[in-house]
This record gives structure tokens, C-alpha cells and sequence, in this order.
């Protein structure tokens, strides 16, 4: 994974994103097997800002039912990424 588009894939507009985004905490739809390491470089250079920590989680996918057929949403991991003092993503 070298491509920062790869990795992070869109950002999350969330009421708990807009709780956050005060504190320079915003999240991210990131790839599934994205390290730490991987999305703090992504973001950096994506959106030039610098990154304190970032803290990740598996979301999983919820089971749904079409008539008599269950299936379930695929699996997909979330970062949280805290920037450092009076840095901003400008998300507009």
C-alpha cells in the first residue's frame, strides 16, 4: 500500500465525527488491512496535517434479511485520528 488514496477512503460525516472535530479527532473509512503506521502517513500527506496518535476498529457488518434470505454487510475498519494542537481538516 503506497498510494494515500488506497488507504484512507473517505472521511466519516457522523454526529459523533461532529462531537470530535473540536478536539481535532476525525475519522476515517480506512482498508482493511491498513496498519497505524500507514494511515497517519496517508492522512499527513493527503490532507498536510500532522498527526498525534490514531486509534483504529474493526466494524462489523450487520445481518440483514431480503425475504426469506439472510445475508450479512461486509466488515470494514475505522481509524480515528487525532491531530496535533490547531491543526484542521478543512472538510467543506
Amino acid at each position: 500500500m503506497h498510494n494515500p488514496y488506497d488507504i484512507i477512503k473517505t472521511l466519516i460525516h457522523s454526529e459523533k465525527g461532529s462531537r470530535l472535530e473540536p478536539d481535532g479527532c476525525y475519522q476515517f473509512y480506512v482498508a482493511s488491512n491498513a496498519s497505524k503506521v500507514d494511515i497517519k502517513r496517508a492522512v499527513e500527506k493527503i490532507y498536510k496535517v500532522k498527526v498525534r496518535d490514531v486509534n483504529t476498529m474493526i466494524v462489523l457488518g450487520k445481518m440483514k434479511r431480503i425475504r426469506t434470505q439472510l445475508g450479512k454487510q461486509p466488515d470494514w475498519k475505522k481509524a480515528f485520528v487525532r491531530l496535533e494542537e490547531n491543526q484542521k481538516i478543512d472538510s467543506k
